[in-house]
This record gives C-alpha cells, structure tokens and sequence, in this order.
C-alpha cells in the first residue's frame, strides 16, 4: 500500500498538467482565430506566436499529464484494462497525433506573416489560404473535441466502482 501523500502529489502533479493542457488549448484556439480575423501581418505573427506559446503549453501539459496519469493508474484502484483508462490513454494519443498534424498549416503562416510583416507587405492569398486551410482547422477542433472527451472520463470514471 502506498502513502496516501504519494498518491496526492500524483493527483496534483497531474491537474497541473491538465490545467496546462487544456489552458494550452484555448489560449491556441482563440490566438488562430484571432489571427485569422486580422488585416496586418504583424498582427497575425503577433497572435500566431501567442498560439505556439499555447502548443508549448499543450506539449508540457500532455508529458505532465499523461506522465502522472499513468503514475495515478499504477498507485490507484485502476488498471490497464479498465475501458476508460484505455479509452483516454488513446484518445490522448489521438490528441497528440492530430494535434500535431493540425497546427503546421499555422506554424507554416506564423512563419510567412512574419516574414511579408518584416517587409511592411499585406497579407497574401498564400497566408489567406494557410490560415483558412481546412483540414488544419478540422484537425484542431477534432483534436479539442478528444480533450473534452478525456476530461469527461476523467471526471466521470464510467462502470468504476472507485471515485
């Protein structure tokens, strides 16, 4: 039996992960649809650079998160096997891989506003169209939907007979 400390510092360590994760998220999703709105490119570098600071987030969070996570699964009354520890362990995978995939049109138009911004130039139909590319957008709400997900079983632990 474990120390019930060492199973609170997991617990903690692992909101905090959470909180970043999910914080990571918004500041992300709410940066590119700003900068998907404005007319300048140095706005749109600006608001560009706070979403990758939010992915930085994101990425800390996950290791944290899932790290702790797993460390909770080892201490805890659960297993692996239990469907919604699996359940979130793949969606966190699935989170991590969309994810990923979905922000390099916007890692791509971070770069070129920039760029047209360092030389005083509008933005063009190639920024237009990285920063309306839909499949990035798709990927990143698809990605935040999972994120959802994992927080509901999370919370709500379905068939465990353990809160």
């Amino acid at each position: 039996m474990t120390a019930a400390w060492v199973y609170d510092l997991a617990f903690c360590l692992h909101l905090v992960g959470a909180f970043s994760l999910v914080s990571g998220t918004v500041v992300a999703i709410v940066s590119f649809e700003a900068a998907r709105r404005r007319t300048s490119c140095a706005e749109i570098a600006l608001l560009l650079g706070l979403a990758r600071i939010g992915a930085v987030l994101v990425a800390g969070g996950m290791v944290f998160a899932a790290g702790f996570g797993l460390w909770l699964v080892a201490l805890g009354h659960w297993g692996y096997g239990t469907p919604w520890v699996d359940a979130a362990i793949g969606l966190l995978a699935l989170v991590a891989a969309i994810g990923s995939v979905g922000g390099q049109r916007p890692k791509l138009a971070r770069k070129l506003a920039a760029a047209l911004s360092a030389q005083q130039l509008p933005p063009n139909m190639e920024l237009r169209a990285l920063l309306a590319d839909r499949l990035s957008i798709v990927l990143n709400y698809l990605a935040t939907a999972a994120l959802l997900a994992i927080i509901v079983l999370m919370v709500v632990k379905p068939g465990s007979p353990h809160q």
